[in-house]
């Protein structure tokens, strides 16, 4: 994985009930106070994939974002998105890292299955979900 001398931005599906329960998860333990977010439904994430060739209308990916705005930014997707989480976490979600002894096709198969299934089993929202105050600091274009 890329190393991040700034903010990682995470990218996710704004009305999706399993991100934003990530998002939640997250945000309780980004304990240095790292981590950013913007929903993929945001002009900041649509501008963001398309500088990557990425369509931004595929909400069914999260992505992290190293270095943004840097000539060395970098775009995660998937299952490195999901490796790149539990490193700015650390602690020991870090040993979820173990993963990436997997080959990224089947880490990315498993995560395309609960990508596909993500709004029947955790539902959708209407819209996207507003942060806590607290949090607000945390959000690109809220």
């Amino acid at each position: 994985m890329p190393e991040s001398t700034s903010n990682p931005i995470v990218l996710y599906d704004g009305v999706c009930g399993l991100c934003n329960r990530a998002v939640q998860f997250l945000l309780k333990r980004d304990r240095h106070d790292r981590l950013r977010f913007a929903s993929l439904q945001s002009d900041f994430a649509a501008t963001l994939l398309k500088r990557h060739g990425v369509d931004h209308q595929d909400l069914d990916t999260v992505y992290v974002v190293l270095n943004q705005g840097k000539t060395n930014e970098t775009l995660l997707a998937k299952s490195d998105a999901f490796l790149q989480f539990t490193k700015e976490i650390g602690g020991v979600w870090s040993l979820a890292r173990v993963a990436k002894i997997i080959p990224r096709p089947i880490r990315n198969w498993l995560y395309d299955f609960v990508a596909r299934h993500r709004y029947q089993v955790f539902g959708k929202y209407e819209a996207c979900m507003l942060p806590d105050p607290r949090h607000r600091h945390k959000f690109i274009e809220v």
